[in-house]
């Protein structure tokens, strides 16, 4: 069974690179050390093509900064409502 074509074109980033994409991209603090802690002890980070060289897909970064960063909100009394 192969994957989808778009799959396969999908960026690739190391971790440096992959911490570097979403402070830059969402200004979401991360450094690669965090993001090597959260593949080792958590599952709250964002998913990965374990190996030698841990990949990120970019679209994993992209749904992970988002989730971290939440809700669009008016007023924080939105916030409880919005979660």
């Amino acid at each position: 069974m192969t994957e989808p074509e778009e799959s396969k074109s999908e960026r690739l980033l190391r971790r440096a690179q992959a911490a570097k994409y979403v402070v830059d991209t969402y200004n979401v603090p991360c450094s690669p050390k965090t993001l090597a802690k959260l593949a080792c002890v958590s599952s709250e980070g964002p998913p990965f093509h374990a190996g030698r060289f841990p990949l990120y897909p970019v679209s994993g970064l992209d749904a992970w900064a988002k989730k971290k960063i939440g809700p669009l909100v008016r007023s924080t009394s939105e916030v409880d409502r919005a979660a």
